[in-house]
Formats: structure tokens, C-alpha cells, sequence
């Protein structure tokens, strides 16, 4: 009987030692948020310690102490092209906002050339016509494997070479003209009517979009397709087309010749259209093995099984391997398109006046070689975080949920 009892209560203690809550140091959750504590400090004791390392050494020094006053000073120098006015009396930030403005400028256009000629070439490549996928395939190894730098000075001296004398101007309709000057073309006069313009423009966008998800879920519920792109591309078109006529919110300032060049007018500097090719033609080479790649990871039983259907073969590339492609795509797409804005900073040895020129001459003409590479990193660093975050939550939208 005693020996029961003892059983029993050596049963109930061995019970009470197993339901207890084991020590903090073996719970794994626990290890882990103290892991990431002791990175953390790590890494902040780190930056401490070399921010401390190079204040002492700046209060050591001769120079002066970091500030950025600078920027209000007379710059004194000219931009070879800009999108907001600049002239010698402007100050160090004003251009230094200038080459900020050209940087994305000539970035976003040369991203936007670049997907679509990506996307044409990825599909290419994949052609069923043995000549078509050999021409992309050619196309992809000889840009992947030429030098971007030896691209852009390329097709600058190409432009050069072919381009007329300001006195041979090609012309169309007298108001466009094309020279070894650049590209001339009428600059907006912006009237107070814009932004009725502005708003028609709004309106068609968001009705288009409205119209786009109405389309989505009619054909989930029934199955019928409704004719998105040419309905949205008419509304897109026609509504701000007819508001413009209405209105007349822009007076256009035409080019007129000079003795040596043009005067008035909007000017792309043959520099720039040469950065915007490189840039373009170098990334859609990236963008197109990354369509391909991506095309290539979808089952090929669903091109099957679309195919049984009755669909067309566009559609079927449209509707059902494109957006199933999409997950695979997005994510080293993101990659190029902060390329793109990290590779404009060649753009200075075609004289293209891109962010990278200008605090190079900025710091030429203060010698603050410190606040200039802590303005051009903050730049990078800011576009760079904004485009990924940007095409991150893109990439939660189109990729797979699962249930």
C-alpha cells in the first residue's frame, strides 16, 4: 500500500515537472529575439563607432567642419541640358535639383523602352521560328556581353556621325527639327485651363480602371470577355483629346533657327536620346532572359489546356501564361530597374548633365567632396527604396495566395 502511494505521488510530481513551463533559454523563440537584440547592438555599436572615427578625425583636421551652406552659393557653371530653367547666377542646390530631375528623367524613359523591348525579345526568343528565336538569341548575347559604358559612347558617336549640320536641319512641318545640335522640338506654354485637363485626364484614367476591374469580375461570374483594351484606349485617348480641343489649355512655343542654333522651343540633346538607347537597349537584354525564364516556369499543360479551350494563341500568352509568369518575373525585374538608375551615372562621359555630373562640379568648384557624396547617396539610396517598395507591393498583388 505504501509502496502505491509512493508510486503515485512520484507519478504526480513527474506530471507537475512536465506541464511546467521549461526555462526561458530553451524556448527558441525566446533565443531568437535576443539573437536579433545582439545583432542589432552589434551593428549599431559599429556604426557608432565609425561615425565617432570620423567626426574625430573631421575636428582634427585643418578644413572646415561639415555644413551644407554651400548649396545656396552662386554655382557659376551651366547645364548642357535641363528640365526646369538654370542659368550662372543659380545656385549649387537649384542645380544640383536640375541633375536630380534629368537622372530620373532619362531613367524612367530609358525603364519604360526597356520593358517593352525586354518583353518583346523574351517572347522572341522563344518563337517556334527557328530564324526569329536565333535573331533575339544573337540579339541577348551580344548586348549581355558589350560593355555599357562602350554601348553609350557607341551610339553617341553614331548620332554625331549621322545627324545634319544646323543648316541642314531634317524638319517636319517646320515645327520638329533634327540636327547635330539635338532634337528641337515646341515646348508647352501651360494656360490656367490645365487643370480642367488635368482633371479629364484623371477622370478617363480612373474610369478606365473602374471599367478594367468591372471586365474581371463580369468574366469570373460569366464567363463573357468584355473588350478592355479597346474600350479603355478610346476613353483614354478620346476624353482628354476632346477636353483639349474644348479648353485649349496649352500655347506651344515653336523653334526657330538662329544663326548657328536654334531658339526657343523644348531641346533633346542628341547626349541624352544616346543615354536612353544604351540604357534601354543594355537592360532590355536582362529584362528578356527574365521573361523567358519566367514564361519557361509555367506548366506547359496549361498552354494545353488553354489551347483545348478554343483559345487564341495571343490570348492564351495574354491571359494565361504572362500573368502566371508574373511571380517569377517581378522579383530580379526589380533588380534592372534599380540598375537602370544606378547605371545613368555613366551618362557623364556622353556630357549628359545627369546628377552624377553635377556634384562632380559641384564639388570641383566648393571642394566639399564630403556633402556632395553623402547628397549623391542619399539620392541613390532614396530612388532605390522608393522603386522596390513600390514594385514589392506590385509583386504581393500578383503573386500566388495560398489557401
Amino acid at each position: 500500500m505504501a509502496s502505491a502511494k509512493t508510486a503515485a505521488a512520484a507519478g504526480a510530481a513527474a506530471n507537475t515537472i512536465s506541464q511546467s513551463k521549461p526555462a526561458f533559454w530553451r524556448d527558441e523563440r525566446v533565443r531568437g529575439i535576443i539573437a536579433q537584440i545582439a545583432v542589432l547592438l552589434l551593428l549599431v555599436a559599429a556604426f557608432a563607432f565609425l561615425i565617432y572615427n570620423f567626426l574625430e578625425k573631421q575636428s582634427k583636421a585643418a578644413g572646415p567642419a561639415i555644413s551644407f551652406d554651400f548649396l545656396t552659393n552662386i554655382a557659376g557653371f551651366q547645364l548642357s541640358f535641363s528640365i526646369i530653367d538654370v542659368t550662372l547666377d543659380s545656385q549649387i542646390g537649384h542645380m544640383i535639383l536640375a541633375g536630380m530631375i534629368n537622372t530620373l528623367l532619362a531613367a524612367a524613359i530609358a525603364g519604360f523602352f526597356a520593358t517593352i523591348l525586354g518583353l518583346l525579345v523574351g517572347i522572341a526568343r522563344l518563337s517556334k521560328n527557328w530564324l526569329v528565336s536565333r535573331i533575339a538569341a544573337t540579339y541577348i548575347e551580344i548586348i549581355r556581353n558589350i560593355p555599357l559604358l562602350l554601348q553609350l559612347v557607341f551610339w553617341f558617336s553614331a548620332m554625331i556621325a549621322m545627324l545634319p549640320l544646323v543648316k541642314e536641319s531634317f524638319s517636319i512641318a517646320d515645327v520638329i527639327f533634327l540636327n547635330k545640335k539635338g532634337l528641337f522640338l515646341p515646348k508647352p506654354m501651360f494656360e490656367g485651363s490645365i487643370i480642367v485637363f488635368i482633371l479629364a485626364v484623371l477622370f478617363a484614367i480612373g474610369l478606365a480602371l473602374g471599367i478594367a476591374r468591372w471586365a474581371t469580375k463580369r468574366q469570373l461570374d460569366t464567363g463573357q470577355q468584355f473588350p478592355v483594351i479597346i474600350v479603355n484606349t478610346a476613353l483614354v485617348i478620346l476624353l482628354p483629346l476632346i477636353t483639349y480641343i474644348a479648353v485649349d489649355p496649352i500655347i506651344w512655343e515653336v523653334p526657330q533657327q538662329g544663326g548657328f542654333n536654334f531658339k526657343g522651343g523644348l531641346t533633346v540633346q542628341p547626349e541624352m536620346t544616346a543615354l536612353i538607347i544604351g540604357l534601354s537597349i543594355s537592360t532590355s537584354a536582362y529584362i528578356a532572359e527574365i521573361v523567358r525564364a519566367g514564361i519557361i516556369s509555367v506548366s506547359h499543360g496549361q498552354t494545353e489546356a488553354s489551347l483545348a479551350l478554343g483559345l487564341k494563341s495571343s490570348w492564351t500568352l495574354r491571359l494565361v501564361i504572362l500573368p502566371q509568369a508574373l511571380r517569377v518575373i517581378i522579383p530580379p525585374l526589380i533588380s534592372q530597374y534599380l540598375n537602370v538608375v544606378k547605371n545613368s551615372t555613366l551618362a557623364g562621359f556622353i556630357g549628359y548633365a545627369d546628377l552624377f555630373a553635377v556634384i562632380g562640379t559641384s564639388q570641383n568648384q566648393t571642394g566639399r567632396a564630403i556633402e556632395c557624396i553623402i547628397i549623391l547617396m542619399g539620392f541613390y539610396l532614396a530612388v532605390s527604396l522608393i522603386i522596390s517598395s513600390i514594385m514589392n507591393v506590385y509583386n504581393k498583388r500578383a503573386a500566388l495566395v495560398e489557401r
